[in-house]
Protein backbone atom coordinates (compact mmCIF):
# COMPACT_ATOMS: atom_id res chain seq x y z
CA UNK A 1 0.00 0.00 0.00
CA UNK A 2 1.31 3.44 -0.92
CA UNK A 3 2.65 5.57 1.89
CA UNK A 4 2.17 9.30 2.31
CA UNK A 5 4.24 11.72 4.33
CA UNK A 6 2.15 14.03 6.47
CA UNK A 7 2.57 16.44 9.30
CA UNK A 8 0.60 16.07 12.50
CA UNK A 9 -1.78 18.76 11.23
CA UNK A 10 -2.67 16.79 8.11
CA UNK A 11 -2.48 13.25 9.53
CA UNK A 12 -6.26 12.97 10.01
CA UNK A 13 -6.89 13.63 6.31
CA UNK A 14 -4.54 10.88 5.17
CA UNK A 15 -5.66 7.70 6.92
CA UNK A 16 -4.36 4.67 5.11
CA UNK A 17 -7.03 2.05 5.78
CA UNK A 18 -10.72 1.87 5.02
CA UNK A 19 -13.27 0.06 7.15
CA UNK A 20 -15.11 -3.03 5.88
CA UNK A 21 -18.74 -3.11 7.01
CA UNK A 22 -21.10 -6.11 7.12
CA UNK A 23 -24.82 -5.29 7.13
CA UNK A 24 -27.94 -7.47 7.07
CA UNK A 25 -30.33 -6.53 4.28
CA UNK A 26 -33.64 -7.94 5.52
CA UNK A 27 -34.89 -8.78 9.03
CA UNK A 28 -31.77 -10.27 10.60
CA UNK A 29 -30.51 -13.86 10.79
CA UNK A 30 -29.03 -13.62 7.28
CA UNK A 31 -25.79 -15.35 8.27
CA UNK A 32 -23.61 -12.29 8.74
CA UNK A 33 -21.34 -14.29 11.04
CA UNK A 34 -19.91 -16.35 8.19
CA UNK A 35 -18.77 -13.27 6.26
CA UNK A 36 -17.50 -11.61 9.42
CA UNK A 37 -15.57 -14.77 10.26
CA UNK A 38 -13.87 -14.63 6.86
CA UNK A 39 -13.06 -10.91 7.02
CA UNK A 40 -11.84 -11.11 10.61
CA UNK A 41 -9.30 -13.80 9.76
CA UNK A 42 -6.78 -11.08 8.88
CA UNK A 43 -8.43 -8.12 10.63
CA UNK A 44 -6.76 -6.18 13.41
CA UNK A 45 -9.98 -4.83 14.92
CA UNK A 46 -13.60 -6.06 14.83
CA UNK A 47 -16.39 -3.79 16.07
CA UNK A 48 -19.95 -4.33 17.28
CA UNK A 49 -21.77 -1.00 17.38
CA UNK A 50 -25.58 -1.30 17.56
CA UNK A 51 -28.25 -3.21 19.48
CA UNK A 52 -27.73 -5.42 22.49
CA UNK A 53 -28.06 -9.08 23.42
CA UNK A 54 -31.31 -9.24 21.45
CA UNK A 55 -29.15 -10.08 18.43
CA UNK A 56 -26.65 -12.85 17.94
CA UNK A 57 -24.03 -14.22 15.58
CA UNK A 58 -23.39 -17.95 15.60
CA UNK A 59 -19.79 -18.90 14.82
CA UNK A 60 -18.03 -22.27 14.74
CA UNK A 61 -14.37 -22.15 15.76
CA UNK A 62 -12.12 -25.14 16.41
CA UNK A 63 -15.12 -27.44 16.41
CA UNK A 64 -17.05 -25.41 19.00
CA UNK A 65 -20.20 -23.41 18.27
CA UNK A 66 -20.39 -19.96 19.90
CA UNK A 67 -23.50 -17.76 20.07
CA UNK A 68 -22.04 -14.27 20.32
CA UNK A 69 -24.57 -11.70 21.50
CA UNK A 70 -22.32 -8.83 22.60
CA UNK A 71 -18.66 -9.64 22.01
CA UNK A 72 -17.66 -9.11 18.37
CA UNK A 73 -17.32 -12.54 16.79
CA UNK A 74 -14.11 -11.41 15.10
CA UNK A 75 -12.38 -11.80 18.45
CA UNK A 76 -12.52 -15.57 17.88
CA UNK A 77 -9.73 -15.25 15.31
CA UNK A 78 -7.36 -15.22 18.28
CA UNK A 79 -5.50 -12.08 17.21
CA UNK A 80 -8.25 -9.51 16.62
CA UNK A 81 -9.20 -6.74 19.04
CA UNK A 82 -12.95 -6.85 19.70
CA UNK A 83 -14.58 -3.48 20.31
CA UNK A 84 -18.06 -2.96 21.78
CA UNK A 85 -18.93 0.50 20.51
CA UNK A 86 -20.87 3.37 22.00
CA UNK A 87 -24.02 2.52 20.01
CA UNK A 88 -24.55 -0.76 21.89
CA UNK A 89 -26.77 -1.15 24.95
CA UNK A 90 -25.02 -3.61 27.23
CA UNK A 91 -26.28 -6.14 29.76
CA UNK A 92 -23.18 -6.70 31.93
CA UNK A 93 -24.37 -10.07 33.24
CA UNK A 94 -24.71 -11.42 29.69
CA UNK A 95 -21.35 -9.96 28.71
CA UNK A 96 -19.57 -11.55 31.67
CA UNK A 97 -21.10 -14.92 30.80
CA UNK A 98 -19.70 -14.58 27.27
CA UNK A 99 -16.31 -13.50 28.59
CA UNK A 100 -16.09 -16.46 30.97
CA UNK A 101 -17.19 -18.90 28.27
CA UNK A 102 -14.48 -17.69 25.90
CA UNK A 103 -11.85 -17.79 28.64
CA UNK A 104 -12.79 -21.40 29.41
CA UNK A 105 -12.07 -22.21 25.76
CA UNK A 106 -8.66 -20.56 25.88
CA UNK A 107 -9.33 -17.13 24.41
CA UNK A 108 -7.28 -14.21 25.77
CA UNK A 109 -10.26 -11.91 26.29
CA UNK A 110 -8.38 -9.70 28.73
CA UNK A 111 -5.92 -8.77 26.00
CA UNK A 112 -8.34 -8.24 23.13
CA UNK A 113 -11.72 -6.98 24.42
CA UNK A 114 -12.44 -3.23 24.58
CA UNK A 115 -15.70 -1.56 25.68
CA UNK A 116 -16.60 2.05 24.96
CA UNK A 117 -17.00 4.20 28.04
CA UNK A 118 -20.03 5.68 26.25
CA UNK A 119 -21.88 2.36 25.92
CA UNK A 120 -25.23 2.51 27.73
CA UNK A 121 -25.95 -0.10 30.40
CA UNK A 122 -29.08 -2.24 30.68
CA UNK A 123 -30.45 -2.61 34.22
CA UNK A 124 -33.11 -5.05 35.51
CA UNK A 125 -35.77 -2.35 35.40
CA UNK A 126 -35.27 -2.04 31.65
CA UNK A 127 -36.24 -5.66 31.00
CA UNK A 128 -39.19 -5.43 33.41
CA UNK A 129 -40.44 -2.36 31.55
CA UNK A 130 -39.94 -4.11 28.22
CA UNK A 131 -42.14 -7.05 29.23
CA UNK A 132 -44.76 -4.88 30.94
CA UNK A 133 -45.08 -2.61 27.90
CA UNK A 134 -45.46 -5.56 25.54
CA UNK A 135 -48.13 -7.02 27.83
CA UNK A 136 -49.98 -3.68 27.87
CA UNK A 137 -50.00 -3.54 24.06
CA UNK A 138 -52.06 -6.75 23.94
CA UNK A 139 -53.05 -7.35 20.31
CA UNK A 140 -50.76 -4.55 19.15
CA UNK A 141 -47.59 -6.23 20.43
CA UNK A 142 -44.44 -5.65 18.37
CA UNK A 143 -42.60 -8.87 19.17
CA UNK A 144 -39.90 -7.58 21.50
CA UNK A 145 -37.41 -10.05 22.95
CA UNK A 146 -38.07 -8.59 26.42
CA UNK A 147 -34.38 -7.96 27.09
CA UNK A 148 -34.72 -4.28 27.92
CA UNK A 149 -33.25 -2.97 24.68
CA UNK A 150 -35.99 -0.45 23.85
CA UNK A 151 -36.32 1.01 27.37
CA UNK A 152 -32.53 1.35 27.56
CA UNK A 153 -32.46 3.34 24.32
CA UNK A 154 -35.38 5.39 25.67
CA UNK A 155 -33.21 6.39 28.63
CA UNK A 156 -30.35 7.22 26.25
CA UNK A 157 -32.43 9.65 24.22
CA UNK A 158 -34.25 10.95 27.27
CA UNK A 159 -30.73 11.74 28.55
CA UNK A 160 -31.13 9.85 31.80
CA UNK A 161 -29.24 6.69 30.83
CA UNK A 162 -26.26 5.33 32.74
CA UNK A 163 -23.19 4.57 30.60
CA UNK A 164 -20.27 2.26 31.27
CA UNK A 165 -18.07 5.18 32.27
CA UNK A 166 -20.75 6.37 34.70
CA UNK A 167 -20.45 3.17 36.73
CA UNK A 168 -17.19 4.53 38.12
CA UNK A 169 -18.44 8.05 38.88
CA UNK A 170 -19.03 9.24 42.48
CA UNK A 171 -22.74 9.84 41.81
CA UNK A 172 -23.49 6.38 40.35
CA UNK A 173 -25.36 5.20 43.45
CA UNK A 174 -27.48 8.33 43.55
CA UNK A 175 -28.34 8.13 39.85
CA UNK A 176 -29.22 4.44 40.04
CA UNK A 177 -31.52 5.04 43.01
CA UNK A 178 -33.26 7.88 41.19
CA UNK A 179 -33.77 5.77 38.06
CA UNK A 180 -35.00 2.75 40.04
CA UNK A 181 -37.66 4.86 41.77
CA UNK A 182 -38.76 6.40 38.46
CA UNK A 183 -39.02 3.00 36.79
CA UNK A 184 -41.03 1.54 39.68
CA UNK A 185 -43.50 4.40 39.25
CA UNK A 186 -43.77 3.68 35.52
CA UNK A 187 -44.26 -0.03 36.11
CA UNK A 188 -47.10 0.73 38.49
CA UNK A 189 -48.84 2.50 35.60
CA UNK A 190 -48.18 -0.16 32.95
CA UNK A 191 -48.73 -3.21 35.16
CA UNK A 192 -50.61 -2.18 38.35
CA UNK A 193 -51.36 -5.79 39.30
CA UNK A 194 -47.69 -6.72 39.84
CA UNK A 195 -45.51 -5.61 42.75
CA UNK A 196 -42.00 -5.05 41.38
CA UNK A 197 -40.43 -3.69 44.57
CA UNK A 198 -38.87 -7.04 45.56
CA UNK A 199 -37.65 -7.83 42.05
CA UNK A 200 -36.09 -4.38 41.75
CA UNK A 201 -34.58 -4.13 45.21
CA UNK A 202 -32.21 -1.16 45.02
CA UNK A 203 -29.56 -2.36 47.49
CA UNK A 204 -29.28 -5.72 45.76
CA UNK A 205 -29.10 -4.08 42.34
CA UNK A 206 -26.44 -1.60 43.40
CA UNK A 207 -24.30 -4.36 44.89
CA UNK A 208 -24.62 -6.51 41.75
CA UNK A 209 -23.76 -3.68 39.37
CA UNK A 210 -20.88 -2.49 41.51
CA UNK A 211 -19.45 -5.99 41.19
CA UNK A 212 -20.07 -6.04 37.42
CA UNK A 213 -18.35 -2.66 37.14
CA UNK A 214 -15.27 -3.91 38.98
CA UNK A 215 -14.99 -6.97 36.73
CA UNK A 216 -15.44 -4.99 33.52
CA UNK A 217 -13.30 -1.96 34.38
CA UNK A 218 -10.12 -3.30 32.69
CA UNK A 219 -11.96 -3.40 29.34
CA UNK A 220 -13.51 0.09 29.43
CA UNK A 221 -11.75 2.77 27.39
CA UNK A 222 -12.05 5.50 24.75
CA UNK A 223 -12.80 3.30 21.74
CA UNK A 224 -13.30 6.23 19.37
CA UNK A 225 -9.65 7.22 19.67
CA UNK A 226 -8.65 3.54 19.49
CA UNK A 227 -10.44 3.09 16.14
CA UNK A 228 -9.08 6.24 14.53
CA UNK A 229 -5.54 5.45 15.62
CA UNK A 230 -5.93 1.95 14.18
CA UNK A 231 -6.83 3.43 10.79
CA UNK A 232 -3.98 5.94 10.98
CA UNK A 233 -1.64 3.01 11.64
CA UNK A 234 -2.97 1.23 8.52
CA UNK A 235 -4.77 -1.48 10.52
CA UNK A 236 -7.64 -3.48 9.07
CA UNK A 237 -10.97 -2.73 10.79
CA UNK A 238 -14.20 -4.71 10.30
CA UNK A 239 -17.58 -3.57 11.62
CA UNK A 240 -20.06 -6.32 12.44
CA UNK A 241 -23.57 -5.10 11.79
CA UNK A 242 -26.24 -6.52 14.10
CA UNK A 243 -29.84 -7.23 13.07
CA UNK A 244 -30.66 -5.70 9.69
CA UNK A 245 -31.95 -2.94 7.43
CA UNK A 246 -35.69 -3.61 7.70
CA UNK A 247 -35.44 -3.49 11.50
CA UNK A 248 -33.96 0.03 11.49
CA UNK A 249 -35.86 2.44 13.76
CA UNK A 250 -36.01 5.04 10.96
CA UNK A 251 -35.98 3.00 7.76
CA UNK A 252 -37.67 -0.25 8.77
CA UNK A 253 -41.33 -1.27 8.94
CA UNK A 254 -42.03 0.96 11.95
CA UNK A 255 -43.17 0.21 14.65
CA UNK A 256 -42.17 -3.42 14.01
CA UNK A 257 -38.50 -2.56 14.28
CA UNK A 258 -35.63 -2.52 16.75
CA UNK A 259 -34.70 0.55 18.78
CA UNK A 260 -31.45 1.39 17.00
CA UNK A 261 -30.08 2.02 13.50
CA UNK A 262 -28.51 -1.17 12.08
CA UNK A 263 -28.03 0.63 8.72
CA UNK A 264 -24.90 2.47 7.60
CA UNK A 265 -25.80 5.63 9.54
CA UNK A 266 -25.88 3.67 12.79
CA UNK A 267 -22.49 2.21 11.96
CA UNK A 268 -21.05 5.73 11.98
CA UNK A 269 -22.83 7.04 15.08
CA UNK A 270 -22.28 3.76 16.94
CA UNK A 271 -18.51 3.86 16.46
CA UNK A 272 -17.42 7.47 16.02
CA UNK A 273 -16.10 6.69 12.54
CA UNK A 274 -16.65 9.16 9.71
CA UNK A 275 -18.24 8.54 6.31
CA UNK A 276 -14.85 8.90 4.63
CA UNK A 277 -13.52 6.00 6.73
CA UNK A 278 -15.88 3.48 5.09
CA UNK A 279 -14.60 1.23 2.31
CA UNK A 280 -16.51 -1.90 1.31
CA UNK A 281 -20.08 -2.34 2.52
CA UNK A 282 -21.14 -5.98 2.24
CA UNK A 283 -24.87 -6.66 2.27
CA UNK A 284 -25.78 -10.14 3.54
CA UNK A 285 -28.87 -12.05 2.46
CA UNK A 286 -30.14 -15.60 2.32
CA UNK A 287 -31.17 -17.15 -1.00
CA UNK A 288 -34.69 -16.98 0.44
CA UNK A 289 -35.99 -14.73 3.25
CA UNK A 290 -37.09 -14.99 6.87
CA UNK A 291 -38.39 -12.87 9.71
CA UNK A 292 -38.87 -13.26 13.48
CA UNK A 293 -41.63 -11.41 15.28
CA UNK A 294 -44.51 -9.24 14.14
CA UNK A 295 -44.75 -6.92 11.15
CA UNK A 296 -45.40 -6.96 7.39
CA UNK A 297 -43.66 -9.52 5.21
CA UNK A 298 -44.72 -9.45 1.56
CA UNK A 299 -43.18 -12.74 0.39
CA UNK A 300 -44.08 -14.79 3.49
CA UNK A 301 -45.27 -18.32 2.74
CA UNK A 302 -47.96 -19.59 5.10
CA UNK A 303 -48.09 -23.03 3.51
CA UNK A 304 -46.12 -26.24 3.23
CA UNK A 305 -43.46 -24.51 1.13
CA UNK A 306 -42.77 -22.02 3.92
CA UNK A 307 -42.63 -24.87 6.44
CA UNK A 308 -40.20 -26.77 4.22
CA UNK A 309 -37.88 -23.75 3.91
CA UNK A 310 -37.92 -23.40 7.71
CA UNK A 311 -36.97 -27.02 8.29
CA UNK A 312 -34.37 -27.22 5.53
CA UNK A 313 -32.76 -23.96 6.64
CA UNK A 314 -33.08 -24.66 10.39
CA UNK A 315 -34.82 -21.32 10.80
CA UNK A 316 -35.08 -20.84 14.54
CA UNK A 317 -33.85 -17.71 16.32
CA UNK A 318 -30.30 -17.66 17.76
CA UNK A 319 -31.39 -15.51 20.69
CA UNK A 320 -35.01 -16.59 21.32
CA UNK A 321 -35.33 -20.01 19.70
CA UNK A 322 -38.53 -18.79 18.05
CA UNK A 323 -39.45 -20.34 14.68
CA UNK A 324 -38.86 -17.83 11.91
CA UNK A 325 -41.41 -16.87 9.31
CA UNK A 326 -40.09 -17.89 5.89
CA UNK A 327 -40.65 -16.96 2.26
CA UNK A 328 -39.12 -16.41 -1.16
CA UNK A 329 -36.35 -13.90 -1.83
CA UNK A 330 -37.60 -10.30 -2.17
CA UNK A 331 -35.45 -8.24 -4.55
CA UNK A 332 -37.59 -5.14 -4.04
CA UNK A 333 -36.50 -5.08 -0.41
CA UNK A 334 -32.90 -5.86 -1.37
CA UNK A 335 -32.76 -2.91 -3.77
CA UNK A 336 -34.00 -0.68 -0.94
CA UNK A 337 -31.21 -1.99 1.31
CA UNK A 338 -28.67 -1.31 -1.42
CA UNK A 339 -29.80 2.30 -1.72
CA UNK A 340 -29.82 2.97 2.03
CA UNK A 341 -26.47 1.41 2.80
CA UNK A 342 -24.45 2.07 -0.34
CA UNK A 343 -23.72 -1.63 -0.76
CA UNK A 344 -20.60 -2.43 -2.75
CA UNK A 345 -21.07 -6.22 -2.84
CA UNK A 346 -23.40 -8.97 -1.64
CA UNK A 347 -23.12 -12.20 0.29
CA UNK A 348 -25.75 -14.84 -0.52
CA UNK A 349 -26.12 -17.63 2.05
CA UNK A 350 -28.14 -20.85 1.99
CA UNK A 351 -27.75 -21.37 -1.76
CA UNK A 352 -27.69 -25.09 -0.94
CA UNK A 353 -31.02 -24.83 0.90
CA UNK A 354 -32.97 -23.07 -1.84
CA UNK A 355 -31.50 -25.42 -4.44
CA UNK A 356 -33.50 -28.29 -2.97
CA UNK A 357 -36.56 -26.80 -4.65
CA UNK A 358 -37.04 -27.70 -8.32
CA UNK A 359 -38.70 -24.34 -8.99
CA UNK A 360 -37.69 -21.17 -7.16
CA UNK A 361 -39.67 -17.95 -7.07
CA UNK A 362 -38.07 -14.52 -6.75
CA UNK A 363 -40.06 -11.36 -6.03
CA UNK A 364 -39.25 -8.58 -8.53
CA UNK A 365 -42.15 -6.23 -7.84
CA UNK A 366 -45.17 -5.45 -5.66
CA UNK A 367 -48.71 -5.36 -7.01
CA UNK A 368 -50.49 -2.67 -5.00
CA UNK A 369 -54.13 -2.26 -5.97
CA UNK A 370 -53.41 -3.27 -9.55
CA UNK A 371 -50.29 -1.15 -9.99
CA UNK A 372 -46.87 -2.81 -10.03
CA UNK A 373 -43.92 -1.07 -8.40
CA UNK A 374 -40.29 -2.02 -7.87
CA UNK A 375 -39.80 0.58 -5.14
CA UNK A 376 -40.02 -0.44 -1.48
CA UNK A 377 -42.00 1.56 1.04
CA UNK A 378 -42.30 1.33 4.82
CA UNK A 379 -45.97 2.39 4.66
CA UNK A 380 -47.74 -0.40 6.56
CA UNK A 381 -51.02 0.00 4.69
CA UNK A 382 -49.25 -0.42 1.36
CA UNK A 383 -47.12 -3.35 2.56
CA UNK A 384 -50.10 -5.18 4.03
CA UNK A 385 -51.98 -4.84 0.73
CA UNK A 386 -49.02 -5.61 -1.53
CA UNK A 387 -48.95 -8.86 -3.48
CA UNK A 388 -45.57 -10.17 -4.65
CA UNK A 389 -44.88 -10.31 -8.37
CA UNK A 390 -42.71 -13.36 -8.97
CA UNK A 391 -40.35 -14.62 -11.62
CA UNK A 392 -39.66 -18.35 -11.62
CA UNK A 393 -36.17 -19.81 -11.91
CA UNK A 394 -35.00 -23.40 -12.12
CA UNK A 395 -33.50 -24.99 -9.00
CA UNK A 396 -32.69 -28.60 -8.29
CA UNK A 397 -29.03 -28.45 -7.27
CA UNK A 398 -29.34 -29.09 -3.50
CA UNK A 399 -26.40 -30.29 -1.41
CA UNK A 400 -24.19 -31.07 -4.38
CA UNK A 401 -22.74 -27.55 -4.25
CA UNK A 402 -21.14 -28.00 -0.80
CA UNK A 403 -17.84 -29.06 -2.36
CA UNK A 404 -17.75 -26.25 -4.94
CA UNK A 405 -14.81 -23.89 -4.45
CA UNK A 406 -15.42 -21.50 -7.36
CA UNK A 407 -18.43 -19.89 -9.01
CA UNK A 408 -17.67 -21.79 -12.20
CA UNK A 409 -17.97 -25.12 -10.38
CA UNK A 410 -21.58 -24.39 -9.39
CA UNK A 411 -24.34 -26.08 -11.41
CA UNK A 412 -25.66 -23.95 -14.26
CA UNK A 413 -28.99 -23.21 -12.55
CA UNK A 414 -27.22 -22.08 -9.37
CA UNK A 415 -25.02 -19.74 -11.42
CA UNK A 416 -28.09 -18.33 -13.15
CA UNK A 417 -29.78 -17.71 -9.79
CA UNK A 418 -26.81 -15.67 -8.55
CA UNK A 419 -26.53 -13.80 -11.85
CA UNK A 420 -30.24 -12.95 -11.73
CA UNK A 421 -29.78 -11.29 -8.33
CA UNK A 422 -26.72 -9.36 -9.54
CA UNK A 423 -28.46 -8.07 -12.65
CA UNK A 424 -31.54 -6.87 -10.76
CA UNK A 425 -29.67 -5.18 -7.91
CA UNK A 426 -26.66 -3.92 -9.86
CA UNK A 427 -24.21 -5.11 -7.22
CA UNK A 428 -21.83 -8.09 -7.54
CA UNK A 429 -22.14 -11.17 -5.33
CA UNK A 430 -18.74 -11.73 -3.70
CA UNK A 431 -19.57 -14.40 -1.11
CA UNK A 432 -21.75 -17.48 -1.72
CA UNK A 433 -22.69 -19.72 1.20
CA UNK A 434 -22.88 -23.34 0.06
CA UNK A 435 -23.39 -25.14 3.39
CA UNK A 436 -23.56 -24.81 7.16
CA UNK A 437 -19.83 -25.13 7.85
CA UNK A 438 -17.76 -21.95 8.06
CA UNK A 439 -15.55 -23.20 5.21
CA UNK A 440 -18.55 -23.83 2.94
CA UNK A 441 -18.32 -20.50 1.15
CA UNK A 442 -17.19 -19.40 -2.28
CA UNK A 443 -15.21 -16.15 -2.33
CA UNK A 444 -15.09 -14.57 -5.77
CA UNK A 445 -11.79 -12.73 -6.15
CA UNK A 446 -12.96 -10.65 -9.11
CA UNK A 447 -16.11 -9.31 -7.39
Amino acid sequence: MAQCVVSENTREACKMSKVDVVIGCFYGDEGKGKVIDYLAADADVAVRCTGGDNAGHTIKANGVKYAMHLIPSGLLSGHTIGVIGNGVVLNPQVLLEEINNLKEHGYDVDKYLKISDKTHVIFPYHSKLDVALEKARQAKKIGTTGKGIGPSYCDKYERSGIRMGDLYAPDFKERLKEQTELKLALLKVYDPETDYTKELDFDKMFAEYSDYAAQLEPYVCDTITLLHKALEDDKKVVVEGAQATLLDIDFGSYPYVTSSNPTIGGILTGTGLSASDIGNVYGVIKAYSSRVGEGPYVTELLDATGDRIRELGHEYGTTTGRPRRCGWLDLVTLKYAKRLNGLTALSVNHLDTIGKFDTIKVCTGYDVNGEVTEDFTTNLKVLNNAKPVYEELKGGWGDEIASCKTFEELPENAQKYISFIEKYIGVPVKFIGTGADREAMIVRADN
